[in-house]
């Protein structure tokens, strides 16, 4: 199958770039399963933008926003990045809104959230369900565009590159082998604009706030093509993630609760009601989410405790039920009544701040090949995220990305003929008949993430992961040309990859900085404030 533009996820960034670049030719947007599936639809904040002056909170300026980023990020941000994405948001709700968004609003004026790190109220929202009304929104305009082509349940096994296929001088992205997961069939997407769109990796570790879907496959895919990658030692650990270990389900394992509510007033207290996040940092409960992830990791390890407690008991009857219904009922469904007692939590694996290394318009390493997104390192995070500016880039980016695309690369300029993509090979394999291995494989890995590469690290810790990740890569590597393809396999493949970027990348840095805090180099080194950049060859 062959197209002018081939997106591979379908979040707020993939989409925002479709929707527009199928005004400029043919667009095939694949997902590996239901196109809902996203990150973005996960997400329940909202979306980080300073609007203009009579619809902003008195006070509050772009100015303040990159500064507020820029404290965040701990030194590593790109501050030209942050300029351009914090200075295009009011861009950004514009095009939303467009494709029929609705932000919760207070009259003729939006409703404005605040979370940690911002300084002023400038979160919209819908609710506490933001993504997925962003997500809908932009699936039915998608579903509805003339020349856009929208193909679910197809997994990119591989990049096709031109020197894969051996060109020497002439390296640029041509296409990818995708497998039809309900079919099983392997087939070829022929393009010379690809855009990675594939959200984060957060089921790398044992516990997160990600969707089942989030394997890391962007990553992974631009690495195998050759693409230069960055920053992975910053995962970013959301501070409130729902503790109920007796109950079952994904959503009762990894139910992320928003950071809007410490926004609103919510206090993080241990067991015995004390704020212990005060001790730790000046801003308490709203202070950026390393500092508070570290705060948490510490009083549980302090004091022994399973969880600590975000306490929203002291705000009026009824405001949880009508601020934040989608948790306020879920919890319920769960037996908790967060109006009357306090939410157990804990901090899970939320977002990656590095990944494929871009620009500030999407563009990688590798000619034609652009990622948008959580799966990409424009500079905007540096050590860690600001609250809510996740959104924010997904849309500034997609849009970017198409304007830069379209001055290199215009569907209706002449290319050099590629070589001929071959057929994919099935060889004599055989349907995997030892599944055990493969969730063994994913179990072992996942946990040694959560004990080694976490929250708190050590160098033992970093090395003793290392060395158990080659054994995997090897065993993974056999069972992936020893069997049948599979989603299993892939993701499988994807998994143990992005791990070991994440190992390597902390292995690199020798300080604390940010979402990365080792023991052994407790101290930020002025001397390394530079990104973590390596690349496969």
């Amino acid at each position: 199958m062959t197209a002018d533009f081939l997106v591979v996820g379908a979040g707020i960034a993939g989409l925002s770039f479709a929707l527009r670049a199928a005004k400029h030719g043919s667009v095939v947007v694949l997902t590996k399963g239901r196109a809902i599936e996203s990150n973005t639809a996960w997400a329940q904040g909202g979306i980080a933008s300073v609007l203009s002056e009579e619809l902003r909170e008195p006070g509050d300026t772009v100015e303040q926003h990159v500064a507020d980023t820029l404290d965040a990020g701990g030194g590593l941000c790109n501050e030209a990045a942050v300029r351009t994405i914090v200075a295009e948001g009011e861009a950004a709700i514009e095009d939303l809104l467009s494709y029929g968004v609705h932000f919760d609003r207070e009259g003729d004026h939006f409703e404005l959230g605040k979370e940690g790190g911002h300084s002023h109220r400038r979160i919209l929202h819908a609710r506490d369900t933001t993504g997925r009304e962003i997500a809908n929104a932009l699936l039915q305009k998608a579903r509805n565009t003339p020349n856009l082509t929208l193909m679910e349940d197809h997994l990119v096994i591989d990049l096709v590159t031109t020197g894969k296929l051996g060109a020497v001088s002439d390296d640029r992205v041509i296409g990818a082998y995708v497998l039809e997961t309900k079919s099983g069939e392997v087939r070829i997407f022929r393009s010379d604009r690809v855009v990675l769109a594939t959200g984060g990796c957060g089921k790398v570790y044992l516990y997160t706030t990600n969707p089942d879907a989030s394997t890391g496959d962007g990553v992974a895919l631009a690495w195998r093509a050759g693409a230069s990658i960055a920053n992975m030692e910053f995962i970013q650990f959301h501070p409130t993630c729902f503790y109920n270990p007796g109950a079952t389900g994904p959503e009762a394992r990894s139910f992320l609760i928003s950071e809007a509510i410490r926004g609103e007033g919510g206090i993080l207290v241990n067991a015995k009601g004390e704020d212990f996040t005060k001790k730790i940092d000046p801003r308490g409960s709203l202070a950026p989410r390393d500092i508070v992830a570290r705060a948490i990791d510490r009083e549980l390890k302090r004091t022994g405790a399973p969880c600590v407690y975000l306490d929203v008991t002291h705000k009026p009857p009824g405001f949880m039920r009508e601020r934040f219904p989608y948790i306020y009922e879920t919890l319920a469904k769960f037996g908790f009544d967060c109006e009357k007692q306090p939410i157990p939590v804990v901090p899970a694996a939320h977002y990656q701040c590095g990944g494929v290394v871009t620009d500030v318009n999407g563009k990688t390493t590798v000619r034609g090949l652009y990622a948008v997104g959580e799966v990409a390192c424009t500079g905007l995070h540096g050590a860690n995220r600001l609250a809510s500016n996740s959104l924010l880039e997904g849309n500034v980016t997609g849009r970017r990305a198409l304007d830069e695309m379209l001055r290199l690369y215009k569907p209706d300029k002449p290319t050099l003929p590629p070589p001929a993509i071959p057929a994919w090979e099935y060889g004599d394999t055989a349907e995997p008949d030892e599944l055990v291995v493969i969730y063994h494989n994913w179990d072992e890995i996942r946990r040694l993430m959560w004990d080694y590469v976490s929250i708190v690290r050590t160098d033992n810790r970093l090395a003793r992961a290392a060395a158990r990740l080659r054994n995997l890569k090897k065993e993974v590597r056999e069972f992936y040309w020893g069997h049948r393809l599979n989603p299993d396999i892939l993701e499988l493949r994807n998994l143990v990859t992005v791990a070991t970027l994440i190992v390597e990348c902390a292995l690199h840095r020798k300080e604390s900085r940010g979402l990365h805090f080792t023991l052994d180099h407790p101290d930020q080194n002025p001397r390394l404030a530079q990104d973590t950049v390596i690349r496969k060859f």
